[in-house]
């Protein structure tokens, strides 16, 4: 999921010039740096360009002083001098490398307009060259360029920040936000480029440190307190055979989703959307995100999750906004498209586990306690579905609520009533059907507001009389309830068709303290593994808890040796 480093690294083995007069006339104007944290990701995004593995970033507020450190490519002389005058860069050349945008940075104004703003110096050595030291003045040109001792990479130090504006300083937020800011950047630039090692240093002391990762799941599991990787479900999705044939073959997307049973948040901080190794803003994406798993979430809460893509440069501008955080994407519907067939694989249960042997212990574990119950194992059970998603077997009900199921590596515990629910209301999403009461059911004191529901979810409804309306349809699961008027009064007040289909369902799901066959649990187990969304129930609520066999063990402590359990 990281963008590539070689390509982006290549972008520094060029001369930097400053670019063309039609190509400055056509580059979006605005202020790159208007806060410390701006700073540090023109920076840092220089030092991802550059190639860089490891970055150290170190930031006193204070002093309004920032350096960025990097292992990078570094420049030569001719490059320091002039890498800060304004809009030079290595990156493009020409105007219609504005369309092939392949790096974090094009624009060349990052180190001008710091040099402008603050006293700027810079220390940088090639791999094969000498290191040099440059100090600049207001307009980007160099005061002084020394030789100096200095690894291989790039060091640039700002200092002084917003010198002759103290307005813009008093406009500033508060440090706290202020810091906040500079981490929120950090963690979106790690997330894009997860093999990357990070260090931050606040006030002259050691702040937080990321580590490189193959993935952004482990990136998450490091930057998110309570996060664990077991909480998270990674997803790619290659270009089809249709994009194939465009020869769009770059172009994929990476999805890392937080569990909605396990990982969820109060607020809409952590649904992340990147494209080519930087964080934006997709407006279509995050409704496309935030409707897909509406029915899966708990009631005031968001999810968790970070989307990236890998789109052709040709496909992509990157030249509509000063910070690059709003860009215009083609083909957004068919990416919307592939974030939903993404979502869906990412909340199956794990179709791709095949049958492992199962524990001794545990099956006979479970055999004892099914024989002195009311109930037999049956693995003859004609009813169970040749190929199910994953091998979980019933083997009996706690309190008539949660069915035990035996699992290759544990025991689950599943909620009939909510298991039940889930599988209705995605089978009457698929299939909503009304049918015709005879005699009608009569409803009184109805609202506007109520009739104006019912008739928006096509239900006939005539007047009866005064304050009477009779109601002549209803959904199919509710026509043969005794509770149909209750149903009905329900639908009434729902505000639209998935609301009634989530009541319909909840109504008309197995309740608790019911008690059912073997044969009628694994029927529900099998068709609730064959949801679209097993996790929770259209309410947000857990719908299982798995119990896995190593956890097990370790509780019991059976890895203790027999003697020495005794004492001996």
């Amino acid at each position: 999921m990281t963008a590539s480093l070689t390509l982006m690294s290549s972008v520094f083995d060029r001369t930097i010039e400053p670019l063309p007069n039609d190509v400055v006339r056509a580059i979006a104007a605005g202020e790159v740096i208007d806060s410390p944290a701006a700073a540090v990701r023109e920076l840092a995004e220089n030092a991802l360009d550059a190639g860089a593995t490891r970055i150290c970033i170190h930031i006193d507020l204070d002093r309004w002083a920032v350096r960025v450190s990097d292992n990078g490519c570094g420049m030569t002389r001719d490059n320091l001098r002039r890498a800060a005058t304004a809009h030079s860069t290595s990156k493009i050349h020409r105007f219609d490398d504005l369309h092939r945008i392949t790096s974090l940075g094009f624009r060349g104004e990052a180190l001008h307009s710091l040099a402008n703003l603050s006293r700027l110096e810079i220390h940088s050595r090639t791999a094969d060259g000498d290191g040099w030291r440059a100090v600049y003045d207001r307009q980007g040109t160099p005061l002084a360029l020394e030789p100096a001792a200095i690894a291989p990479g790039t060091v640039v130090t700002v200092r002084d920040l917003f010198r002759d504006w103290q307005g813009r300083r008093d406009a500033l937020p508060s440090p706290a936000q202020q810091f906040r800011a500079v981490q929120l950047t950090v963690a979106n630039l790690a997330l894009c480029h997860p093999r990357v090692n990070w260090q931050v240093w606040k006030q002259g002391k050691r702040w937080f440190s990321l580590s490189g990762s193959p993935n952004p799941k482990t990136l998450l599991v490091q930057l998110l307190r309570g996060v664990r990787p077991e909480d998270l479900r990674e997803v790619s999705l290659p270009p089809d055979s249709r994009e194939a044939l465009k020869d769009r073959l770059k172009d994929r997307l990476d999805l890392v989703l937080g569990l909605p049973d396990r990982c969820h948040r109060h607020r809409l901080d952590w649904l992340k959307f990147a494209v080519n190794g930087r964080v934006v803003n997709v407006p279509e994406l995050e409704q496309t995100a935030l409707s897909a798993l509406s029915r899966m979430l708990p009631r005031n809460r968001y999810p968790l999750g970070f989307v990236h893509l890998q789109v052709s440069p040709d496909a992509i501008d990157w030249n509509r906004h000063p910070a690059k955080t709003d860009l215009y994407l083609t083909q957004i519907e068919t990416w919307q498209e592939r974030l939903r067939r993404a979502i869906d694989r990412a909340l199956r249960l794990d179709e791709t586990q095949q049958e492992a042997p199962r524990s001794p212990r545990m099956q006979q574990l479970l055999k004892v306690s099914a024989s002195k119950a009311s109930y037999r194992l049956d693995d003859e059970n004609p009813d169970r579905p040749s190929t199910p998603l994953m091998p979980l077997r019933a083997v009996g009900q706690v309190s008539n609520t949660y069915i035990v199921a035996e699992h290759a590596d544990g025991v689950w515990l599943v909620e009939q009533h909510i298991a039940h629910e889930r599988v209705l209301f995605e089978e009457f999403r698929d299939h909503w059907q009304l049918v015709e009461l005879e005699p009608p059911i009569v409803l009184q004191q109805l609202s506007d507001r109520q009739l104006q529901q019912l008739q928006a979810l096509s239900i006939d409804v005539e007047p009866f009389g005064e304050g009477l309306w009779a109601v002549r349809q209803a959904p199919a699961p509710l026509a043969q309830r005794d509770d149909c008027a209750d149903a009905l009064l329900e639908l009434s007040q729902t505000p639209d068709l998935e609301a009634a289909q989530v009541a319909t369902a909840c109504r008309s799901a197995i309740r608790n303290r019911r008690i059912l066959t073997l044969r009628e649990m694994q029927t529900l187990l099998d068709r609730w593994q064959q949801t679209r969304h097993p996790h929770t129930c259209p309410h947000g609520r857990p719908i299982y808890l798995a119990l896995d066999e190593s956890s097990l063990s370790r509780y019991f402590r059976r890895h203790w040796v027999v003697g020495k359990s005794h004492g001996i």
